[in-house]
């Protein structure tokens, strides 16, 4: 059973900075495409940050490109992704996602998510 469980949301001031866990079971994680997704109340989810399967390729949301990093271990099958220069756009349930192939078909798995709040 594939599950993704994020952690390290919280509230933050503006220019603060947080750090993101996705611990992910049920799959083979070092084969699987990671990303982080965030939707902010009454807008639509949008990709924040992607990572293939050994790391060595990483795209980033042109709003948060030299702000927010992603990265992963493939040892502890967690996904991170390490938030600086906080703004208060960046208020929103971040989700983790996972792209697994499976017999050639791909298949899009989702966390529940972790609220980040970025306010004074």
């Amino acid at each position: 059973q594939v599950q993704l469980v994020e952690s390290g949301g919280g509230l933050v001031q503006p220019g603060g900075s947080l750090r993101l866990s996705c611990q992910a079971s049920g799959f083979t994680f070092s084969r699987s495409a990671m990303s982080w997704y965030r939707q902010a109340p009454g807008k639509e989810r949008e990709l924040v940050a992607s990572i293939t399967s050994a790391g060595g390729s990483r795209n980033y949301a042109d709003s948060v490109k030299g702000r927010f990093t992603i990265s992963r271990d493939n040892v502890k099958n967690t996904v991170y992704l390490e938030m600086n220069s906080l703004k208060p756009e960046d208020t929103a349930v971040y989700l983790c996602n996972a792209i697994i192939t499976t017999w050639g078909i791909q298949h899009s798995y989702w966390g529940r998510g972790t609220q980040v709040t970025v306010s004074s």
